[in-house]
């Protein structure tokens, strides 16, 4: 494992990590929201890594990523698109694939309307979002998110515990073992709430965005996700040309950490294919 401080978008500091060797296909993971590059640990510590070089950031904000508390450092999508394009050129990733969960696949977005995809090589969207905002609630963000996500944005530690407990409860529907539960209650606490509330604060639809895409995209989605709700999956293949969904059954939020063979082996096959 090797370790990377990075200047992203308005030079803010970005902590990165990566496994594999240097000259190997390279997958860059992109977090959620309230999360950390930790998430990965069943593709990092997997046979990924025999094969592919991966890296995985902390999001502003999150992590070991510096975390300013102002507004503007979260919903200026410029330097969200900056964060990925500058830990790309930085470690001079060729073709990488871009694998965003949830928030960020919102990210990958702010990537894409910038940068365009002529420097990567797909892109895997996982229980992601492409869209944020009033138009988006409801329909395709579900309960699972709505339902805690106000919450864990309070300044009162005892409701935001609370909520994130409780959110994370409902991102697994497949058994997660205890550890694993109390190292993410961990890492998601560790996120200021002001940022977590400061990450809400935007109105975007990618969907023109995703339609300018000529790279491949692989959707991977829980049928039982009720976080970014499978109708989401669905307008991600209705407008980017060269898409496929892969839908698990009976898995929630995280299918790279409820079915991770399953998750670990299309995530291999396609970035080769990809490449």
């Amino acid at each position: 494992m090797r370790t990377h401080t990075i200047a992203g978008g308005g030079d803010l500091r970005l902590h990165v990590r990566e496994w594999g060797e240097p000259d190997a296909p390279p997958v860059l993971f992109i977090h959620g929201w309230s999360q950390n590059h930790l998430c990965w640990s069943r593709q990092f510590n997997g046979s990924l890594a025999d094969e592919f070089r991966l890296v995985a950031m902390d999001i502003r904000g999150h992590g070991q990523s510096d975390a300013p508390l102002d507004a503007s450092s979260y919903t200026t999508g410029a330097l969200w698109a900056d964060d990925v394009g500058k830990v790309i050129e930085a470690l001079d990733l060729d073709r990488p694939v871009l694998v965003g969960w949830s928030y960020g696949g919102t990210i990958v977005c702010d990537y894409l309307r910038l940068y365009g995809d002529a420097a990567i090589a797909g892109v895997n969207f996982v229980g992601a979002a492409i869209g944020i905002g009033k138009q988006w609630l409801g329909t395709h963000i579900g309960p699972g998110f709505l339902d805690y996500a106000p919450l864990a944005c309070s300044a009162d530690q005892t409701v935001a515990l609370t909520a994130i407990r409780d959110f994370l409860h409902v991102c697994f529907v497949k058994s997660v073992a205890a550890a694993d539960r109390e190292l993410a209650m961990g890492w998601n606490m560790l996120v200021h709430p002001q940022v977590r509330a400061n990450l809400l604060g935007r109105e975007e639809d990618f969907t023109p965005d995703l339609a300018r895409m000529k790279v491949q995209v692989l959707v991977t989605c829980g049928d039982a996700d009720t976080v970014i709700l499978p109708s989401m999956a669905r307008v991600i293949q209705d407008h980017a040309p060269d898409c496929r969904i892969s839908e698990y059954p009976g898995v929630g939020h995280a299918p790279f950490i409820e079915a991770p063979a399953r998750f670990n082996a299309e995530l291999a096959a396609f970035t080769r294919q990809c490449r």
